[in-house]
């Protein structure tokens, strides 16, 4: 581990993360290792507190942390949390100081970052549109791609920050919006290839193909994509914990269809695999790990956990 002197440390930004789940934890972890103080909160005041037990900060609310850092990560779930974070009850907005940085994790509309953007400007908050893309495992290990833009002065405080929690960081423009921009696309081609895996292994198994050999010929054949290659071990395994649930596709894939209908867009693919996620939420899987959208197929026998 990285072993970073008491100078050293008293030279970095302090970091603040909100939003412990399967990617904020792991991002919050790495900076840590870097050698950051790292403040979190989080709904969750038990996962809170196992963080202040390695080592970083526990704080109540988003304000009472915004108010001790130079730099603060939002990696919540969609944009009315991010209103909540930032302008609700005891929200960060107003306890962040003039030339700090909010870096905003999620996926969200790219019109609502550029709003977001300009209202914390109009207090002196600089803001950065950085969404991220890896998984629990990248996050965990800080090798995320991160798809950022914003002003070069919120770069020269939280860049070496965003280097810290992953393994390449795009900057794309000096404006927010375009980082969120990509990110639709990049979420656009996840949620497909989701699907298609999915349609594909159901299409294997009720042919009476073994789902494990399907797996097999399809990981070292044309066919196959990383969504595949990383999201049908949950159905070999017959395990649907959640690492990310239907319910993100869900919103993911609106985000995709709702950017596209003002400009009169057409996404024919992206609508059907919205249509899968919607099915497979609606069936009361919005919970279970995406992969779970391969129960919305009739007539198969998936793997049992007992089976994997």
């Amino acid at each position: 581990m990285l072993r970073v002197n008491d100078q050293q440390r008293s030279a970095r930004p302090r970091v603040g993360v909100v939003g412990l789940g399967a990617m904020g934890l792991g991002m919050a972890r790495n900076l840590r290792s870097a050698g950051y103080e790292v403040g979190v909160h989080d709904l969750r005041s038990d996962v809170a507190a196992e963080f202040a037990r390695e080592g970083g900060t526990a704080f109540p609310t988003p304000g009472e942390l915004a108010a001790t850092v130079d730099v603060l990560v939002g990696v919540v779930v969609n944009s009315a949390q991010i209103e909540q974070v930032l302008f609700g009850m005891g929200g960060a907005a107003e306890r962040l100081r003039p030339g700090t940085v909010f870096v905003m994790c999620s996926t969200i509309d790219p019109a609502t970052s550029v709003e977001l953007e300009g209202r914390l400007a109009e207090s002196g908050v600089l803001y950065l549109d950085a969404p991220v893309s890896g998984g629990a495992a990248r996050a965990a290990s800080g090798e995320l791609t991160m798809m950022t833009s914003g002003a070069p002065e919120a770069y020269a405080v939280a860049g070496p920050v965003l280097d810290a929690m992953s393994a390449t960081v795009h900057r794309l423009g000096a404006s927010a919006g375009l980082g969120s921009k990509v990110k639709v696309v990049n979420q656009l081609l996840a949620g497909v290839h989701i699907a298609a895996a999915a349609e594909a292994m159901a299409l294997g198994i009720k042919a009476g193909i073994p789902a494990e050999t399907l797996y097999e010929v399809i990981t070292h054949s044309a066919g196959n994509s990383w969504m595949f290659e990383n999201r049908m071990p949950h159905v070999l395994a017959g395990d649907y914990t959640p690492l990310s649930a239907v319910d993100i596709f869900v919103k993911d894939l609106g985000i995709v269809l709702d950017s596209a209908r003002p400009e009169r867009f057409p996404l024919p693919l992206a609508a059907t695999a919205h249509q899968m996620f919607l099915q497979a939420a609606a069936s009361g899987l919005g919970g279970e790990d995406d992969s779970a959208v391969i129960k919305i197929f009739p007539g198969i026998d998936l793997p049992k956990p007992e089976d994997g």
